[in-house]
């Protein structure tokens, strides 16, 4: 029945376009008329060979990049033809009201005239231009933006900050999403750049991969050049559990989440698993706490802030790694306010949206409160990456990956 809905989608999509194609065309030379015509119909005839194959096969079979280039395709091609057809409907809907009146009211024949392109046609060439646009932006997302990585700089100043920290500078990365990538060099493009701005510590705050840990396999060697004097330390996301795959045993799905486990290892990054780990200058300490995934809603709440937070006591700052920045207000300001700055990820700012001076915008922030940049709640802190990779759209428009780099100085 699924497969038939989507079928039947399709097409009624396509021949209601398809009327803005014929009066396009209808004046152009016959290989020309012919060219555009059956040539339309092609993407509609690949669409559905790739939604039987979604329907009727496992997808699982082959890479994640396989799987989200083909639904990429899908949306980006119907989502802009549904763009289009608004103006089509408008044509039919001006030619219905026009249909009605000329029951009650005949006008004379040489008002009929009208100028020489007439509004049915400039409407139909309105369409096909405004389902190239949506289109266009996608592929301009792709090319352009998926790995146009931007570096966010920002300042935050806490009282009980001891000397000895005082100008402590974090490099921040969330959400890689390794099984998405498609241009290496542009990847470890990213990675040095965030090494130029030479950061005393470096976090890393979840989603490594998709869905299973062999997709960072052939990143390793590209993530391992992550280094920071006083360390680079990690936690998981809701993708690193394998929670979305289909799995054949728990096993399996368990030995996957060893495997992932063993990929921070091996690119020497410190992951905290409902632990901290204390640095301690000039007699201070500071505390890096690292909680497991802990979602408000649907996701998975693997998180224990209890065990990480315990032995913290004598840090004069608290820094907390959480993937989800639900988590800030669900559990991290009501019970443990001496948590200075929470580092989170996770919305990708839907990797979509506007940001021009200080007015930023997009989808994101319907869903989440929290969804990009610095927040602030009396004398707690919360940062939220845009992220690095990018998920499902291989592409970003208006909100290109980041490279955080945040300075502490004492208030």
């Amino acid at each position: 029945m699924t497969f038939l809905f989507f079928l039947v989608f399709f097409l009624l999509v396509d021949y209601y376009l398809f009327q803005a194609v014929l009066t396009v065309s209808k004046d152009w030379s016959a290989g020309w008329k012919a060219g555009v015509r059956y040539g339309f119909w092609i993407p509609t005839v690949i669409a559905i060979l790739a939604l039987a194959w979604w329907m009727f096969t496992d997808p699982y079979k082959i890479s994640t990049a396989t799987r989200n280039w083909i639904l990429t395709g899908l949306f980006a091609t119907y989502f802009s033809k549904i763009f289009g057809i608004v103006f089509v409907f408008v044509d039919d809907l001006q030619r219905g009201l026009r249909w009605v009146a000329n029951m009650f009211y005949n006008p004379e024949p040489e008002k009929l005239a009208g100028p020489a392109i007439s509004r049915s046609e400039f409407l139909a060439k309105t369409a096909l231009v405004a389902s190239a646009i949506p289109f266009g932006a996608m592929a301009y997302g792709i090319i352009s933006g998926a790995h146009d990585y931007r570096v966010k700089r920002v300042t935050v100043k806490l009282p009980n900050l001891p000397k000895a920290f005082d100008g402590l500078t974090i490099g921040h990365v969330s959400d890689i999403h390794s099984g998405s990538f498609f241009n290496k060099v542009a990847v470890k493009g990213g990675v040095e750049m965030l090494l130029d701005e030479k950061p005393d510590l470096i976090f890393f705050t979840g989603d490594l991969v998709n869905n299973e840990a062999s997709e960072v396999k052939d990143y390793i060697n590209i993530f391992d050049k992550f280094k920071a004097p006083l360390g680079v330390y990690s936690v998981t996301g809701n993708h690193d559990y394998g929670d979305y795959h289909n799995w054949r045993s728990i096993d399996e799905k368990r030995a996957n989440f060893k495997n992932l486990i063993e990929a921070h290892r091996l690119m020497d990054f410190h992951l905290l698993m409902n632990e901290n780990h204390i640095i301690e200058q000039g007699g201070e300490k500071l505390a890096i706490l690292g909680n497991e995934n802990w979602g408000g809603g649907r996701f998975a709440k693997y998180g224990k802030l209890n065990l990480a937070h315990k032995g913290t006591e004598e840090a004069a700052v608290k820094l907390l790694l959480s993937h989800d920045p639900s988590h800030w207000d669900a559990q991290v300001r009501p019970l443990y306010k001496d948590i200075d700055v929470q580092f989170s990820g996770h919305t990708h700012g839907f990797q979509f949206g506007v940001e021009i001076g200080n007015f930023k915008w997009s989808p994101s922030q319907y869903a989440y409160k929290q969804w990009a940049g610095l927040y602030q709640q009396d004398h707690q802190y919360l940062y939220v990456n845009r992220g690095f990779g990018y998920l499902g759209y291989p592409g970003r428009i208006g909100m290109p990956p980041e490279l955080t780099i945040m300075k502490l100085e004492r208030a």
